[in-house]
């Protein structure tokens, strides 16, 4: 099937956690983009139900592959995926790009109702998500500075990716770990400009372009997600030189994204990549031991001693939240 990349939109999505058996709340909770379901790894915008067609996404130029990833700085469901995205583009990033879009998780609170009215009614369900995903998530960011919206780092996404995709990228990584693990209002700019100069951005630049261009670039954004009624994180379009397309929906094993890949392009060969932690941290600068996990091959348990080994022995800095830790490289700028 044929699609236009410039069509196309941003599927939102969040995977959850908590489980509810009363009818009612459970009514209550699926108007709510910040309640998200576990099973399916999605948090979904109700308002997108309009349309559940793709016209197109654009065939991509550079490599066999292209993929357009669906996301927002504050979906729980994307962060559980890094695992798999870190593993996909180490094992077969010779064969695709991959350009990151934001789709508006959470515009206000006026914006719903149901079972979440207010910010504190997420701390709990994000620590129930941390341990559903293995990735350290502390809800208490919703206690302490809450967020009034996801809009203001997702603009901020698009005024980095105006300067490097890649650096932008990795400045998402950053605001990301900033509310998940450090509790941080990454709304404010005082933590935005923070991530940007750790990630290289010109800041003059960053600032300008936050305050105006990086606006109508994610209007742009959520005008095609309206358009195509997309209504989950994290969504993955996976399309071919021919226009042929897969989709993944929600947080799903490695093997799912792995698949989609080759059926797009069977002859992708997996990269043999460097196993070491030296390789690891020099590529993606901090780790959890669920990533570790995934990229290593070893066991949970034993990757966390790994980590825990490094961090004794002076190689690593380990940062602890209530619900798990994250591990950085000392000494060590991207």
């Amino acid at each position: 099937m044929k699609i236009s990349y410039f069509m196309l939109i941003p599927i939102l999505s969040i995977g959850a956690t908590s489980c509810h058996s009363q009818n009612k709340k459970n009514m209550q909770e699926q108007n709510n983009p910040l309640m998200c379901d576990p099973k399916n790894g999605i948090c979904e915008i109700p308002a997108n139900k309009t349309s559940s067609a793709v016209r197109g996404l654009e065939k991509s130029k550079i490599k066999p592959i292209k993929i357009i990833y669906y996301t927002d700085p504050i979906c729980s469901s994307c962060w559980g995926i890094e695992p798999q995205l870190r593993k996909l583009k180490l094992e077969y990033g010779n064969h695709f790009e991959i350009e990151y879009r934001m789709g508006g998780l959470l515009p206000n609170w006026s914006y719903n109702s149901g079972g979440i009215s207010k910010p504190s009614d997420v701390a709990h369900h994000w620590d129930e998500v941390s341990v559903y995903y293995d990735m350290p998530i502390d809800g208490n960011v919703w206690l302490e500075d809450p967020l009034a919206s996801s809009y203001p780092p997702s603009i901020a996404f698009k005024a980095a990716q105006m300067q490097d995709n890649e650096k932008a990228v990795f400045f998402l990584r950053e605001i990301r770990e900033m509310v998940f693990l450090q509790k941080k209002n990454i709304t404010k700019w005082e933590y935005l400009e923070w991530a940007g100069k750790k990630v290289g951005l010109d800041i003059v630049k960053f600032k300008t372009d936050y305050e105006g261009k990086a606006k109508e670039l994610f209007e742009q954004d959520l005008k095609l997600s309206r358009e195509l009624g997309v209504s989950a994180f994290p969504t993955l379009f996976f399309t071919d030189t021919m226009g042929n397309k897969e989709i993944v929906i929600g947080s799903k094993p490695y093997a799912t994204f792995e698949n989609s890949l080759l059926k797009m392009f069977p002859g992708a060969s997996k990269t043999n990549y460097d196993k070491t932690w030296n390789f690891f941290f020099t590529t993606y600068h901090s780790l959890t031991a669920k990533e570790f996990t995934e990229l290593s091959g070893t066991s949970r348990v034993e990757s966390e001693k790994q980590l825990n080994d490094l961090v004794r022995n002076g190689n690593l800095e380990k940062f602890p939240t209530k619900n798990g830790s994250i591990w950085m490289i000392k000494n060590t700028s991207r």
